[in-house]
Formats: structure tokens, C-alpha cells, sequence
């Protein structure tokens, strides 16, 4: 370290104190009672300041550079702006002895002999506070949170922003050591505030802001009266009686003396942000120094030694980037590394570190030995056991325990010393001198061998790695290359300040100077790049590059040495340099040049680098050819121009060797037609076809699909041509394919129709068809294009393809929802299976969605699918059987639709006695399985709240115990157990006109029956309206044996006269219903009516009775009083007598469903067809 003096200035009185703008520009000082403003760059006095009336002792300039205050005898403290005009003024009691500005909150804090007070600009008033002390010196945390004030009592003060006393440090010399000057690091880095206290009991300490002592005290052997830290809080300044300022690190070492004065120094500072130093003095003396801290370093190889905040050495490993710090807690004067050593010299000793271990990454050092001597020396070497001493003109060995054992005397000053390696205790010294001598010394030899003499100064040298070349660097920066075997001066360049010789290749070495990187191999022209620094190593591609003070590894391409052997076509020397590092782009240019040199050794490395397999396949064929004898150099030179590309230059080589056919392929293969046509043969047709149909595939590939087309049919290759007009939907050209094909060609035609079919042209698909003769594919088109009237018309003609038409017509209908269209077509595709097994799946569908109005509708249909079945003898029993199963399911799930929508709607669509009657009849048929879909919940819960509604309370009750077996959704819990428990308030009897009433034993039927739907006197089984479940006064009668159907209906139709009976029927017959409508009054039917006669049975019996009647008795009934559901065969059809013929009842013609009149009036013009079984009033009966 070393301070030059700037500038130097005198004024009359003690400068007690300095302050510079934070931006570095101004120095303001306080001398006498005056103010000093000075321009820092050249010390130019700008203005003096004068405000104050008596000595000024202190100023201080706020961080953000606005103001600055002074303080003075005169008991005032002025704040003046930037612009150096004063602001404002304000008094303490007594004397101000120093100044500071928070660095955040930029508050004043000014303290006198008595007090310190407080102030900020958007205060009015100052806030001030009694000292016990008389305070010197004050400085507010980085933080701005708190001041430390220096006591002449020996105390500290640590205060908040307001004041308050938070911490207290009593210095050990009490009033003995008067507390003269504090300072807190201005370092970000440091985990806690550090403070710095210089006191007269001639102590340097450092506390932290809990008032714990960092370390002990430093001795300074002189009264300091003034501390300061540089920006970064990296050094310290001290100055005092000792008339000099002194440089210390941050932990109190000291390094060396700044500037000697005359007198006491008062006041010294640093400029922000720079290594510029002001000195203040006793006799008015300011002097402006620059600290020139210079570099200390050794390299070896990869290993970058380096003297980092002058007390610590930092080793960097260059190529893994790896530092390590060695802390040595006094300044470092000299370093030197080599191998696994390491020496530091230090102002009163040497230390000799090693490596933990032998591996070249370990960055590990521990210390080997110390040499406990002061030595002078310019340079510093080690070795493996040596150190070596350069003094000017003098070289000296030492043992690591310090004796000397060789010295060497040179003629001339050394310049530049350095290890060139050898074995441990001898190695090679390389040594240049001032008078141009180059020496090799090894350690073990006393005598120094001199490599050359050249007549300019040495400035740096180095060694070849093989020992056969040097390079020196002159003081007229030109860099020499010898050969050390011969003296001969090999070549020389100008603008050298450095050399590096690269350690992995013999013939390549770098130099440095004038900004720019030179790389010069063997004797080609030197490669120039843009670098700043000093080129100190040189290892394969990796360029070591000192630059002011940090190393840094440079990855440098050697991709210009790599083209300068490549030019003089010497690709082994290239591919050597190539090794040590150039780009994949250099590596591919290496392996082509060596390829088109027929260099394959190095064309293959060169290729297997960039992972280029299709040349290796191609350098490894030729090897091959080559091993079967194959010599000739133009065939392999022209494979590897088609491959490169050199098409024209590969054909004239394949003509020139005698193989057109290759030249003619490679043309064909790049589609160049009009190349391949120059190396036809004779003019073969089958040449010229083959090539016709490779341009129409070429054409076709280039997206040029019309041409390809057009090549494709003149080269009679249909198939393609068809293809292409396909996939591009060109009907028109397919129709011309079409009809110019002969209809033997039935590949080429079936795919037209295909396309056909494709593109929506069923027309030119079915012209395609007829002409190949292909019936079952037309067939096939008409079905998919769903042309059902062609498809029937060709069945008709040919009966063979009827179950290719009916069985997809029958399914597309069903997927359409036409489902008795559907069953038709199943039938006549001769599928009954497949139509159940649909209406099956559409039945669970509806029953699973709760759709139970639609699984009704299902259910009849399938029920009446069965009944279709049943006609063939061998499934009659089975479809009979599944016939009433469906009936009886279909019933069901019609009733229990009014029920579902009654629980699960907000709203009833049905009057409470159709809901009472509905669930009644449920329950009454639910008497062993439940169907899927049907809940017991939901039916009982209906019975019970509408037989509540109706007064049936005891049938109420009775649902209302059955729903308490049953598990009950959350939902209806809290009605159901309501509902419990109010229904115990009625009374225990139902509601009598409730009461169903047998119409042929005129028996009061319970609610609740247990034999189900039939009366519980006679069995007679009950006939329930279809949409209010009510009973129907209908009972139904059988034939006697022999009468056949068509005669009971004769019968019936013969009206025999009864006497004494006026008949006021009138019968209205439609297409879709019979009606029985009574138009007046008319006597009651009187005894004599053979059916009521038949109606009696014996009294009490537990069989059902049928009614039968005769001949006679048919013949006596009225036409008008009876309804016969006519069954298809091979089921019988049904009879009903209608026992109150004023009240009429309607029975759908198609599922035979009784309603009243009313009722089926009213539901058809609501829905415009039957509610059962959805026939439409229009429709005829079946």
C-alpha cells in the first residue's frame, strides 16, 4: 500500500473538522470560526462560510447530500443547504462539540459540554437532553435507529431516536481514558453493528450494540483524536498525536502510515466510495492523498493465489472456480504457491501451508512450517522443500526451517523469477534479468546455467512444455520465441506485455498486450481477439487472464490455429489443436475438409465428436470397399460429394469412374428428372415408365398432386392416380378414372367407389357397382347411405340380400325410436330375439332414469311383442307366460308413475282418491317381488297421507306402523313421524262411502286386502279404471264349451226382446272406442235377466267361481252392455257385462284398457292418443 499526495493546502487556524458531500465532489472545512469549501479534484478553495462567531469545532453532511451543519463555540449550530447558503440557527447552553445526521431519517443530533439535542426538519422545536459528562464525539447506526455518544468520563451512551438511554459502556480507564473519538461500520455485510471507539487511554476497541466487546483492546501508543471507516467498512483511519495517519483493517491491524504531518492531526476522512484520504491538522495544514493498494499474488498452473482486504490470501482453483480464504490477522507482503504449497510472508514471519491431500481439486491448506524471521525481498518463490529470496541482484534458498542454504549473485537486477517444475528439492528456476540474461538455475546446483542473452531487459518469460522452446517478453513489449537447443530466434511479435505457453500442445502459445489476446501456432500468422489483462497460463483452450485484481479463466475457441493447419491440408496437427477445444461448426469443417481429403482416420474422430452417424455409416462403407479391394479414389470422392450435397461434381466423378447408372440413380433419387434424363440408356420404355412413375411420385410428394395425377395415369399406375384424386376429392378426375377403366379391373373400380362412398356420391359409387357387377356392395352403399326404397326394390329382385336390407334398416329405426316399425322390420328380417332384446334394454333404461310412464309403454310393447311370438307353437307356453309378466309390469309402473311424481314433484297432478286408489292397487299387486324401480316408502307414504286426507284413518294408521319396518330417506323422516303420531288423534274406523263394493256379490270390500285385487266373498277379480283406478261395475263372464268367439258375438248382436223393457241405449261406435251412453232414465233391470241369475254362486266357498253362460243367455244380453277385449290368437278374448249400463265406459281398442268415459275423453285431447299404450286417435283399430 502506498499514498501519493494530490494535493496539499495551508490555512491560518486548526482544522478541528471535515465533512464531504455524499457525492464526493465538495470538502467542507471547519478552520477557525469560518467554514472552508473546497473542490476535491484539485483542492481549489470555493467559498468560505462565515456564520459562526467563535471557533467552529464540528460539521457533518447529511446522507442525502441537501444540507450540512456546523457547530461552534459560540454555543450555535448553523444548517446550511447544498447550495452553501445557511438556513437556520439554534442555541445549546454551552459549547457544541460535535454534529451528525441520522443516515436514514436524516435527524440532527448536536451535542455540547452539558446536553445533546435532537432536531429534524419537521420539527420546530430541538428535543434536548442532560449529560452527565461533557460529550466529544457521537454516530448514529447504519439503521438510523441509534447514537452512540463518546463522554469525556470514558463512557459510551447508546440512545434511541428519542433519546433514551438504551445501553452504557464504561471504558476500564474511567475518567483516565477520556472517550475522544467513535465511528459505527458502515459495512452491509456485518451480521451486527460494530462499533469502534478510540479513547486517550491510548486503546482501539470495538463493541456491539449490546455493548459486548468484540475481541480485546489494541494498543496504539499515541493519543488518537480521530477514527473513521472507509465506505465499505473494509479499513480503518486513525490519526492523533502521533502526527500521522494510520491505516488499520476492521479488525484494528495495522497496516501502514498514510501521510506523516507536522502537528497533532485532528480530523481525517475518506472520500466516499473511493481510496482517496483527507488529513486535517493541528497547524492548518489539509493534505489529499490516493492509497494505491497493490497487487500481491503467485499463480502455479490452476491454482491463483491472491491478498484480499491486505490480511487475508484467497486460493482460487481456476478451473473448478473453487476460492478458499486463509485468514492470517496481519498484513500479507508477499505470496508465492507452487504444486501443494503455499507461502504467505508476513511483516515478521513466513508461513509455509500444504495441501490436506494429494487431489487436484482439494483446496485444503494446513500449516507446514513458519519461519520466525523479518526478511526484505522483492520476489518470493517456494518449492517443494525450498523457499527461494529475490533481493534485487540477489537470489537465496531457504529451508523451511530457515537456513540458508544457497545463494546465487546475478550480474544484473531480477526481473522475473518462476518454477518450471522438476523433482521435489530440485527444482528448475527460470530466471531473466535487466541486461536481457536468461538463466536456468536448479535449487540443489550452485551453479546457474545461462539459457541465452538477449540485448533488451526481461519483463516475463516461459517455457515450452516439452523444454524445447522459450518465450520472453522484452521491456519493448515485443515477445521473442528461441530455440533453447539451438539459440535461435524462431519468430518474434510486437505488442507483448505477457506469454503463456499452452501446456497441453507444444507448438501454441498466447501473448497479451494493447488490449487484445494474440494465439499464434507454429509459425502461421498470429489470431487476434479482444481482451483486457494480462495472459498468466495457458491450459488447452482455457486462457488464465489476470485483470487489475481478479483472475479469471477465459474459454478461447482454438478455432483460427485449428483453419491455419486445415489450409495446408495437415489434418492430423488440426485435429490435435481441435482437442483442445473449438466449436461443433469447427469440428464438422475439421472432419468434411479431412472426408474431401480422404483423411478417414481423422474424418471418422472428427465425426464421432459431433455424433454425425450418417457420415460414419458412409466413411465406414468406403473402408469396407476399400478392404474388398475397391482403389478407386474418384468412386469414394464422388459418394462423398452426393453426400455433401456437390451433386453435379459427384455425377461428373461417376461418369468420369465409369457408372452413370449411379449418377442416374442419385438424380432419379433427388427427384432432378430433367438431370436423370441426360444419363438414360439407349431409351429403353421401361426406363423411361420407371422414371415417369418416380417423377409422379416426386410430384406427389412436393404437394404438385395434379401433375402426379396426370404422370400416374400416362404411366398406367391407376391405382396411385386414384389415390391422390381420393385424398384430394376430386370427383370429376375419378369419374374419368372410373369410366375409362375396363370392368375387369376390379381393384382400381372398388377403390373409385370407395372414394366414391367416401365423398358423399353414392350416385357415382352405385354406377361403380353395377358395372363390376358387385350387388352385395351395392346393397352395402344403399344401407349405409340409408336409401331404403333402392335397397327394398333390389331385395325384391334379388331375396338372397333381404337380411342384409331388413336387420340395419330394423336397427336404425330403433336407434330413431320408431320401435313398431322396427319390430316389423326385425320380423321380416326374421329377428324377433333382437326386437325384445331392444325394447328390453329401453325398458330398464326408462325404469333405471325413473321414466316408469315411458317403462310402462315399454313393457305393452314387449308384452304384445311376446304375444306376436307366441303364435309359433314352440315358444307359446314360454312367451305366454312372459306376455303376462309384461302386462302385469306395464300396469304397475303405469299406476306407480302418479305416485313417483306425487313424492318426488312439488306438485300433485292427480285428486287425492285417484292417488288413494293408485296406491291401494299397488300395494294389493306387490304382494310378493317388487319390481326395479318401485319403492314400498313411496307408496305407503302416499296411502297413508292421502287416507289421512279422506278419512280412512284406520287404514292410515295401518300404513303409517308398515312404514316404521321400513328404511325411510332423510327427506320424508320427519313428515312420516308427524304424520305417526297425529293420526292417533282420529278416530280408529274408516270413512264408509271409501268403501269398494263388489259388483257381482255387491260385497263391502276392505281397504286393505289381503287377497289382493279380487272381492273377498267371491274372488271375482276387480276391473280398475285405467287412469282413476277406480272399480269398474264390470264382470267378466266365459263361454260355455262350444261356443266359439264369432258366435258368442252373433249372439250378443241378436238382441233377443225382453217384454216389458223400453231400451233407451244408445251405442256410439268410432274407429278407436266402443261407447255405452245411457240417454234417459229407464226402469232397473228386472229379475228376469238370465245373467244376473248366473252372477249367484254358493255362498262362503274359498275357489273362484267363473261366471259362465249359455247360448241362451248370450242371446238374451244387449250389444250394448257388453265389452270383449279381442285378443290375437293364441289367446281367447275376454267378455265384460257392464252391471250399470247408465254409466258408460270406454275400452281402448288396442291394449283394451277400461276408463270412463269422462276420463278417456278428456286424457285423449290432452295427449292426442291413448294414455296406456299411445295409439293415435286416428290411427285404426288393429
Amino acid at each position: 500500500m502506498r499514498a501519493v499526495l494530490t494535493w496539499r493546502d495551508k490555512v491560518e487556524q486548526c482544522v478541528y473538522d471535515l465533512a464531504f458531500k455524499p457525492d464526493g465532489t465538495q470538502l467542507i472545512l471547519a478552520a477557525g470560526n469560518r467554514l472552508l469549501v473546497y473542490d476535491t479534484s484539485d483542492g481549489t478553495l470555493l467559498q468560505p462560510l462565515k456564520g459562526h462567531k467563535d471557533t467552529v469545532y464540528c460539521v457533518a453532511y447529511a446522507k442525502d447530500g441537501k444540507r450540512f451543519a456546523s457547530g461552534s463555540a459560540d454555543k450555535s449550530v448553523i444548517i446550511w443547504t447544498s447550495k452553501l447558503e445557511g438556513i437556520l440557527k439554534y442555541t445549546h447552553n454551552d459549547s457544541i462539540q460535535c454534529v451528525s445526521y441520522n443516515p436514514v431519517t436524516h435527524q440532527l443530533a448536536s451535542c455540547s459540554s452539558s446536553d445533546f439535542g435532537l432536531w429534524s426538519p419537521e420539527q420546530k422545536s430541538v428535543s434536548k437532553h442532560k449529560s452527565s459528562s461533557k460529550i466529544t464525539c457521537c454516530s448514529w447506526t447504519n439503521d438510523g435507529q441509534y447514537l452512540a455518544l463518546g463522554m469525556f468520563n470514558g463512557i459510551i451512551s447508546i440512545r434511541n431516536k428519542n433519546g433514551e438511554e438504551k445501553v452504557k459502556i464504561e471504558r476500564p480507564g474511567g475518567s483516565l481514558s477520556p472517550i475522544w473519538s467513535i465511528c459505527w461500520n458502515p459495512s452491509r455485510e456485518e451480521h451486527n453493528d460494530i462499533l469502534a471507539i478510540a479513547d486517550w487511554g491510548q486503546k482501539l476497541s470495538f463493541y456491539q450494540l449490546s455493548g459486548k466487546q468484540i475481541g480485546k483492546d489494541r494498543s496504539l501508543n499515541f493519543d488518537p483524536c480521530c477514527i473513521s471507516y472507509f465506505t465499505k467498512g473494509e479499513y480503518i483511519l486513525l490519526g492523533g498525536s502521533d502526527k500521522q495517519v494510520s491505516l488499520f483493517t476492521k479488525d484494528g491491524v495495522r497496516l501502514g502510515t498514510v501521510g506523516e504531518q507536522n502537528s497533532w492531526v485532528w480530523t481525517c476522512k475518506v472520500k466516499p466510495d473511493s481510496n482517496y484520504v483527507v488529513v486535517g491538522c493541528q497547524d492548518g495544514t489539509i493534505s489529499f492523498y490516493q492509497l494505491i493498494f497493490s497487487t500481491v499474488h503467485g499463480l502455479y498452473k490452476d491454482r491463483y493465489a491472491y491478498r484480499d482486504s491486505m490480511t487475508d490470501v484467497i486460493v482460487q482453483h481456476l478451473i473448478t472456480e473453487q476460492k478458499v480464504r486463509i485468514k492470517c490477522k496481519e498484513l500479507v507482503k508477499k505470496i508465492a504457491i507452487y504444486k501443494n504449497r503455499l507461502a504467505i510472508q508476513l511483516p515478521e514471519k513466513i508461513l509455509i501451508y500444504e495441501l490436506y491431500s494429494d487431489d487436484s481439486s482439494d483446496m485444503h491448506y494446513r500449516v507446514k512450517e513458519k519461519i520466525v524471521k523479518k526478511f526484505e525481498c522483492n520476489l518470493l518463490v517456494v518449492c517443494a522443500n525450498h523457499i527461494i529470496l529475490c533481493q534485487e541482484k540477489r537470489l537465496q534458498c531457504l529451508s523451511f526451517s530457515g537456513v540458508k542454504e544457497r545463494e546465487w549473485q546475478m550480474e544484473s537486477l531480477i526481473r522475473y523469477i518462476k518454477v518450471i517444475g522438476g523433482p521435489p528439492g530440485r527444482e528448475g528456476l527460470l530466471v531473466g534479468l535487466k541486461n536481457g540474461q536468461i538463466l536456468k538455475i536448479f535449487v540443489d546446483n550452485l551453479f546457474a546455467i545461462v539459457l541465452l542473452k538477449q540485448a533488451t531487459a526481461v519483463r516475463c518469460l516461459d517455457m515450452s512444455a516439452s523444454r524445447n522452446k522459450l518465450a520472453v517478453v522484452d521491456e519493448n513489449d515485443t515477445c521473442l520465441v528461441y530455440d533453447i537447443h539451438t539459440k535461435e530466434l524462431l519468430f518474434q511479435e510486437p505488442n507483448a506485455n505477457s506469454v503463456a505457453w499452452n501446456t497441453q500442445c507444444e507448438d501454441m502459445l498466447c501473448f497479451s498486450g494493447g488490449g487484445y489476446l494474440n494465439i499464434k501456432a507454429s509459425t502461421f500468422p498470429v489470431h487476434q481477439q479482444k481482451l483486457q489483462g494480462f495472459v498468466v497460463g495457458y491450459n488447452g483452450s482455457k486462457i488464465f487472464c489476470l485483470h487489475v485484481f481478479s483472475m479469471s479463466a477465459v474459454e478461447v475457441p482454438q478455432s483460427a490455429p485449428m483453419y491455419q493447419y486445415l489450409d495446408r491440408k495437415m489434418f492430423k496437427e488440426a485435429y490435435q489443436i481441435a482437442c483442445l477445444g473449438v466449436t461443433d461448426t469447427d469440428w464438422r469443417e475439421l472432419a468434411m475438409e479431412a472426408l474431401e481429403g480422404l483423411e478417414f482416420e481423422t474424418a471418422k474422430k472428427a465425426f464421432t465428436r459431433v455424433q454425425d452417424l450418417r457420415y460414419l455409416e458412409l466413411i465406414n462403407s468406403i473402408e469396407e470397399r476399400k478392404k474388398r479391394g475397391e482403389t478407386n479414389n474418384d468412386l469414394f470422392l464422388a459418394d462423398v460429394f452426393s453426400y455433401q450435397g456437390k451433386f453435379h461434381e459427384a455425377a461428373k466423378l461417376y461418369k468420369r469412374s465409369g457408372h452413370e447408372n449411379l449418377a442416374l440413380d442419385m438424380y432419379t433419387d433427388l427427384r432432378m428428372f430433367e438431370y436423370a434424363k441426360d444419363f438414360l440408356g439407349s431409351g429403353d420404355p421401361k426406363e423411361t415408365k420407371m422414371l415417369i412413375t418416380k417423377q409422379a411420385d416426386w410430384a406427389r410428394n412436393t404437394n404438385e398432386p395434379k401433375s402426379a395425377v396426370e404422370m400416374y395415369i400416362s404411366a398406367g399406375e391407376y391405382v396411385k392416380a386414384i389415390e391422390i384424386s381420393g385424398d384430394h376429392g376430386w370427383v370429376d378426375m375419378l369419374i374419368d378414372i372410373a369410366r375409362k377403366l375396363d370392368r375387369a379391373e376390379r381393384e382400381p373400380l372398388l377403390m373409385c367407389a370407395h372414394y366414391f362412398k367416401k365423398l358423399d356420391n353414392p350416385g357415382y359409387a352405385a354406377e361403380t357397382y353395377l358395372k363390376i357387377g358387385d350387388l352385395k356392395s351395392l346393397v352395402q352403399l344403399h344401407v349405409e347411405t340409408q336409401r331404403w326404397d333402392e335397397a327394398f326394390a333390389l331385395g325384391e329382385k334379388h331375396p338372397e340380400f333381404k337380411d342384409d336390407i331388413y336387420m340395419p334398416y330394423a336397427q336404425w329405426l330403433a336407434e330413431n325410436d320408431r320401435f313398431e316399425e322396427a319390430q316389423k322390420a326385425f320380423h321380416k328380417a326374421g329377428r324377433q330375439g333382437e326386437a325384445v332384446r331392444v325394447l328390453e334394454q329401453l325398458t330398464h333404461n326408462a325404469v333405471v332414469e325413473s321414466r316408469f310412464n315411458d317403462a310402462a309403454y315399454y313393457y305393452w310393447m314387449l308384452s304384445m311383442q311376446c304375444l306376436d311370438i307366441a303364435q309359433d307353437p314352440a315358444q307359446k307356453d314360454t312367451m305366454l307366460s312372459k306376455f303376462h309378466h309384461f302386462q302385469h309390469l306395464a300396469e304397475l309402473y303405469h299406476g306407480y308413475h302418479a305416485i313417483h311424481r306425487y313424492t318426488e314433484e312439488p306438485f300433485s297432478f292427480h285428486l287425492p282418491e285417484t292417488l288413494f286408489n293408485i296406491s291401494r292397487f299397488l300395494l294389493h299387486s306387490l304382494t310378493k317381488d317388487t319390481p326395479l324401480g318401485i319403492s314400498k316408502v313411496n307408496t305407503l307414504f302416499t296411502l297413508a297421507k292421502q287416507s289421512k286426507a279422506l278419512g280412512a284413518y284406520k287404514l292410515a294408521r295401518h300404513a303409517y306402523d308398515k312404514l316404521q319396518g321400513l328404511q325411510i330417506p332423510a327427506r320424508f323422516q320427519k313428515s312420516i313421524e308427524l304424520g305417526s303420531l297425529t293420526i292417533r288423534s282420529k278416530p280408529f274406523h274408516d270413512s264408509e262411502e271409501l268403501v269398494p263394493l263388489c259388483y257381482r256379490c255387491s260385497t263391502n270390500n276392505p281397504l286393505l286386502n289381503n287377497l289382493g285385487n279380487v272381492c273377498i266373498n267371491c274372488r271375482q277379480p276387480f276391473v280398475f279404471s285405467a287412469s282413476s283406478y277406480e272399480v269398474l261395475h264390470l264382470v267378466e263372464f266365459y263361454l260355455e264349451e262350444g261356443i266359439t268367439d264369432e258366435e258368442a258375438v252373433s249372439l250378443i248382436d241378436l238382441e233377443a226382446p225382453r217384454h216389458k223393457r223400453e231400451n233407451k241405449w244408445q251405442e256410439i261406435t268410432s274407429n278407436n272406442s266402443q261407447t255405452l251412453r245411457l240417454d234417459e232414465s229407464m226402469d232397473s233391470m228386472g229379475d228376469d235377466d238370465p245373467f244376473t241369475a248366473k252372477l249367484s254362486f254358493e255362498q262362503g266357498g274359498s275357489e273362484f267361481v267363473p261366471v259362465v253362460v249359455s247360448r241362451s243367455v248370450l242371446r238374451s244380453m244387449s250389444r250394448r252392455d257388453v265389452l270383449i277385449k279381442r285378443w290375437p290368437p293364441p289367446l281367447h278374448w275376454q267378455y265384460f257385462r257392464s252391471l250399470l249400463p247408465d254409466a258408460s265406459i270406454t275400452m281402448c281398442p288396442s291394449c283394451f284398457q277400461m276408463f270412463h268415459s269422462e276420463d278417456y275423453e278428456l286424457l285423449v285431447l290432452q295427449h292426442t292418443c291413448c294414455p296406456y299404450c299411445r295409439r293415435h286417435i286416428e290411427d285404426p283399430s288393429p
